[in-house]
């Protein structure tokens, strides 16, 4: 849903009002809530911030971060999951993660839900990209493939279930194939 204020807003305006649930979203000047999360993409977006967590803990290069505001390039982004290497990961004062993040993440993976505009959240993936990301991956659980976005914007398809997954080379240690993705869903 785009939300057309009276009056145009500015990036710090919006990032002042209240958060909504599900998140909105400041892009190109306007207010877009995303859509409700409904079960296949609940259960995708649980597995998979799960999976990538244990593979971090156990080789804490990085760490994946589920519905995580990041402000950058004059957007404020919700992804589905933003994954940042350990050492990009903001910190405060005493050293915890901060709260604000204004960077795009290393590698920024949506989940399309039913209804959502597809090429909407291709946009937010190549504005992440566009930025500095080093990949972007777009699950289509109706579809069952996953398509991924380059740091040059090339695109590969994946929609067979042997298919692995390429992921950023600071996440080498993650291995995950079409269909052990979407098998979370059988469970």
């Amino acid at each position: 849903m785009v939300q057309v204020p009276a009056k145009p807003l500015t990036l710090e305006e919006f990032l002042a009002l209240p958060e909504t649930k599900p998140a909105s979203e400041f892009i190109d000047g306007n207010i877009i809530q995303k859509p409700m999360p409904q079960g296949k993409h609940s259960v995708l977006q649980r597995e998979l911030t799960f999976t990538l967590t244990a593979a971090f803990r156990a080789n804490p290069v990085g760490q994946a971060f589920p519905e995580l505001r990041c402000t950058f390039g004059g957007r404020s982004i919700v992804p589905d999951i933003a994954v940042f290497r350990a050492d990009r990961i903001p910190r405060d004062s005493s050293g915890e993660v901060a709260n604000t993040f204004n960077l795009p993440p290393d590698w920024t993976i949506e989940i399309l839900s039913p209804g959502q505009s597809q090429s909407r959240v291709i946009r937010n993936i190549l504005h992440c990209l566009s930025h500095g990301a080093e990949l972007g991956w777009l699950l289509d659980p109706e579809e069952v493939c996953i398509f991924v976005y380059g740091a040059d914007h090339s695109v590969q398809l994946f929609d067979e279930p042997d298919g692995v997954l390429p992921v950023p080379a600071f996440a080498g240690a993650v291995r995950l194939t079409v269909g052990e993705i979407f098998g979370w869903l059988q469970a």
